[in-house]
């Protein structure tokens, strides 16, 4: 397809797009997106959810350790 044509399609579809009267149906929205906010996990990813958390004493642990040779050198 030649560059013409190309672009020809692309404005198309961007004229579509942009004079297309949507109507969004916001209350149902808003009720999907409060079901699926906190932290949901499924049951299928919950192993790998808790394997990859970070634990507190290790966040701990990781902030007092030096992070590199300058800060022994000083």
């Amino acid at each position: 397809m030649g560059r013409g044509r190309q672009k020809a399609k692309q404005t198309k579809v961007a004229r579509e797009l942009k004079y297309r009267s949507v109507s969004t149906d916001f209350a149902s929205l808003e009720e999907e997106l409060r079901q699926h906010s906190g932290n949901d996990i499924p049951a299928a990813y919950a192993d790998l959810a808790e394997a990859y958390s970070p634990d507190d004493d290790e966040a701990d642990q990781e902030e007092s350790e030096p992070e590199g040779p300058d800060d022994e050198a000083t």
